[in-house]
């Protein structure tokens, strides 16, 4: 068995957190880059230069990106051999969320009481936590801050088996069309496919951590992730949605066994900002 420290974890978390918000990922700034080589309005392409430029500032000046840094959303792979020492998991996540948002000079976003006061709780905590427990000794978090404007624009759906594939790409399309530019395109789109009602939900925000431009292992949901692309990128939206040819750099698709009667399909919109930063204790 293998122990990790309590105060280690937090301070993880907390550098996490700051770098998600400041530095996008590569492959998000190489998406940027080839996205101008095909979009063809000169209002698309100049945002696409805004968009490089913010990257290049925010990383450089150590400033978030965006102003809305999101709901710090946390995905934990822990080793069945891994043991958390001087206290619980979740209180190192939450204080370590908690201390990269102050110290970050990142704005706090959280209300403790969704539907009454409304009172912030002034540090972005809690976080929301989604735990996998893997094989070995190893503890692997990825802080991947999600901001309002495109969670909003994110949906759900319980369709029967009977409308299949079809059904499935026009509830996804739809979703992506009333989004607009309300959820800052060119856009991620992840979508998860089969388990259940909140199943479905998890599968399709995980799927956007896989980076820009990696296909699925399985070469029929491949097929799919390109096939939807295309469309998505035919509906003109195109960059922050003044029109254009990149409307989307990516989607990916996870899929998950489901009952017989259903066939559940959630879409999480991601906007061009596809940020998240990980490290392995």
């Amino acid at each position: 068995m293998r122990e990790v420290e309590y105060g280690k974890i937090v301070e993880a978390v907390k550098e996490l957190v700051k770098r998600a918000n400041y530095v996008l990922p590569k492959e998000s700034v190489e998406a940027f880059k080839k996205s101008l080589k095909v979009e063809e309005s000169p209002l698309g392409r100049e945002v696409l230069g805004q968009l490089l430029e913010n990257a290049k500032l925010a990383q450089e000046l150590q400033m978030p990106y965006c102003q809305d840094t999101g709901v710090a959303v946390v995905f934990v792979e822990l080793g069945q051999d891994v043991k958390v020492v001087g206290g619980s998991l979740c209180d190192a996540i939450n204080e370590g969320v908690s201390k990269g948002y102050r110290e970050g000079y990142l704005r706090a976003s959280m209300v403790w009481d969704p539907l009454f006061d409304r009172k912030n709780t002034r540090d972005n905590t809690p976080a929301i936590i989604h735990y996998e427990v893997v094989e070995g000794d190893k503890l692997k978090i990825t802080v991947a801050p999600k901001g309002a404007g495109s969670e909003n624009t994110s949906k759900l759906a319980m369709l029967k088996p009977a409308d299949g594939w079809e059904g499935v790409k026009e509830f996804v399309l739809r979703t992506v069309e009333e989004a607009g530019p309300n959820a800052c395109p060119p856009l991620l789109v992840g979508v998860g496919i089969g388990g259940n009602f909140e199943y479905c939900a998890y599968l399709a925000k995980k799927s956007l951590l896989r980076p820009i431009g990696k296909r699925h292992e399985d070469p029929k949901i491949a097929r799919v992730e390109e096939e939807l692309l295309e469309e998505i990128n035919r509906l003109g939206l195109g960059p922050m949605g003044f029109g254009g040819r990149v409307t989307a750099l990516d989607v990916k698709v996870e899929m998950f066994p489901c009952h017989i009667a259903s066939l559940p399909v959630a879409v999480n919109i991601q906007c061009h900002a596809s940020r998240h930063a990980s490290v392995e204790l």
